[in-house]
């Protein structure tokens, strides 16, 4: 969900996002219509709504140890209607769905836009390693200028940023890995990032995600 609130925001250039009814919400998160799915969509707000991310850094100078913090919100407000039909329209202004991004998340996102096919993000909403993969590599390859390779493991390997926990063994990590990208270049053919011959790195270079297979 906030992949979909950053690019809106990015799009019409306003932290304030609204919606004229739950249809209309639906739609644009790739959600069947019905005051089921409406009632997850509310739920998903509400976990969003009440997130925190915490940021940190510990460093040693010359005569002390500097412990740096700080906290992250995406949501600075929000406005929700409950309605058992999801077609329905809003009587007036005052009865839109309203989001208001916090001011830190909209400042960052547009001050670092990131191209995101949402059509793709649609897809890959049932599959959530597959589309941690596809954003990680939406984003390198946006920022890359030149061909890179990224370890798998280590650190600062790729299993560290996707946080693939469960697929620490390197062979069992390759595996999935081969099967991701397979399920990424399924909808973006032009996708650089292949693994290297020894299995050891990823290696990719510039390219952008904002054109999709999808017809």
């Amino acid at each position: 969900m906030p992949i979909f609130l950053a690019t809106l925001a990015v799009r019409q250039q306003s932290k304030t996002i609204r919606f004229r009814s739950a249809a209309q919400m639906l739609d644009t998160f790739g959600m069947a219509k019905g005051g089921k799915e409406y009632r997850r969509l509310v739920a998903a707000f509400e976990r969003i709504f009440g997130a925190t991310i915490f940021f940190g850094t510990d460093s040693t100078r010359q005569r002390a140890r500097v412990v740096q913090r700080s906290r992250f919100n995406f949501l600075q407000a929000a406005q929700i209607w409950y309605n058992r039909d999801p077609a329905q329209g809003v009587l007036s202004e005052e009865f839109e769905n309203v989001i208001v991004l916090s001011d830190e998340f909209y400042d960052e996102i547009i001050t670092h836009p990131i191209p995101a096919d949402l059509e793709v993000v649609k897809v890959f909403g049932s599959a959530p390693a597959v589309l941690d993969l596809f954003m990680w590599l939406t984003y390198r390859c946006f920022i890359s200028k030149a061909e890179e390779r990224i370890p798998l493991f280590g650190d600062f390997g790729l299993t560290s940023q996707l946080g693939s926990v469960e697929y620490t063994r390197p062979r069992r990590f390759r595996a999935m890995l081969e099967q991701w990208l397979a399920q990424v270049r399924s909808v973006w053919p032009e996708c650089p990032a292949k693994i290297c011959s020894d299995g050891r790195y990823l290696r990719l270079g510039p390219a952008q995600a904002v054109l999709s297979a999808l017809g």
